[in-house]
């Protein structure tokens, strides 16, 4: 019988991939999330049948247990990027995780990966990455032949980082930015999850990962190329710590009175987050060691931010036009 694979948060910006190229090996996907009627999308990602979405709340002992059971493989990619009613740093990050590994383990699993973030830290300034500290420990204990992923920022077509920035160059001739000269190395989506499934598989070895691209590059200096790609002019206006501050705690302030509506641009822990370089540690095992080659963003970007520039999918056909009258 074809092998099953569960993976909690598969409807997600990276479960998404992780199902796609798992049922591209053949093997039967279950994608564990909190609305399946929201993650129809999956279904078409293999043969009928193939990849299903199962109703499970990673907070309920029940519904994990229940969509772990048969598999024999099991992915963890659920994360929260702001905390929202029960769903905690803590209550996600690291309880989730260590339900999930107990579970794993009790049904004898033979592998498990799970996705975590540069930066994860227990002495982390963050609560973001205090709980995904706390989230690797549980899985090591557990599950302690495990593939921990730590990637930096991703990006991709649905990313929350480059998708945000960019729209919000439509709002006025200044892009703020609090931590400007914080260092990301940017990962594409795809990237991360081919070393997803390589642990899903078993071709990885156990371990940590440090995943990051080939690029390093400060916050000022991402917003730079995204503006290149996406053809404007804005003054990237980095913010003085106290103003960032400012923005964080009364932003907080309204999207909580609000109930969600107005979002906030920047939250406190996020950044608390910005105070630590997001890049690969010296001498940690990434990509060179799962034999992938990881992809430039200026090959993957210029594919889903079009949609900013000023005339969107007609920019590139006008600078033709324009190109055209100049030899004329």
């Amino acid at each position: 019988m074809t092998k099953l694979v569960t993976i909690f948060g598969g409807s997600g910006f990276v479960g998404r991939y992780i199902a796609r190229r798992m049922a591209k090996e053949g093997w039967r996907v279950r994608v564990a999330t909190r609305d399946p009627n929201e993650a129809l999308f999956v279904k078409p990602y293999g043969a009928v049948g193939q990849v299903e979405p199962v109703f499970c709340n990673i907070r309920d002992d029940d519904s994990v247990q229940a969509a772990i059971q048969g598999a024999s493989a099991v992915v963890n990619c659920v994360g929260v990027l702001e905390e929202k009613g029960k769903n905690t740093f803590l209550a996600v990050q690291a309880d989730g995780a260590d339900r999930v590994a107990l579970f794993a383990a009790k049904a004898g699993v033979e592998n498990f990966v799970h996705v975590s973030a540069i930066g994860a830290s227990q002495e982390g300034a963050s609560e973001y990455s205090r709980s995904k500290a706390a989230g690797e420990a549980h899985v090591l204990r557990h599950m302690p032949n495990a593939v921990i992923l730590r990637p930096s920022i991703i990006f991709g077509t649905e990313d929350q980082f480059f998708n945000r920035f960019a729209g919000m160059t439509r709002w006025g001739p200044v892009l703020p930015i609090a931590k400007a000269n914080t260092k990301f190395q940017p990962v594409f989506v795809d990237d991360v999850a081919q070393a997803a499934v390589m642990g899903a598989l078993g071709t990885a070895a156990p371990g940590v990962y440090e995943l990051g691209g080939p690029d390093v590059d400060t916050f000022r200096g991402l917003m730079g190329r995204m503006l290149t790609v996406i053809r404007k002019r804005r003054l990237v206006l980095g913010m003085p710590g106290f103003v960032a501050k400012l923005v964080a705690l009364f932003g907080g302030w309204g999207q909580t009175l609000s109930l969600g509506i107005v979002k906030t641009p920047i939250t406190s822990d996020q950044l608390k987050s910005l105070s630590s370089d997001n890049i690969v540690s010296e001498g940690a095992q990434g990509f060179d060691a799962l034999g992938i080659t990881p992809r430039n963003m200026s090959a993957i970007l210029p594919d889903y931010l079009w949609r900013f520039r000023p005339s969107g999918q007609y920019d590139a056909i006008k600078e033709s036009a324009q190109n055209l009258k100049a030899y004329e």
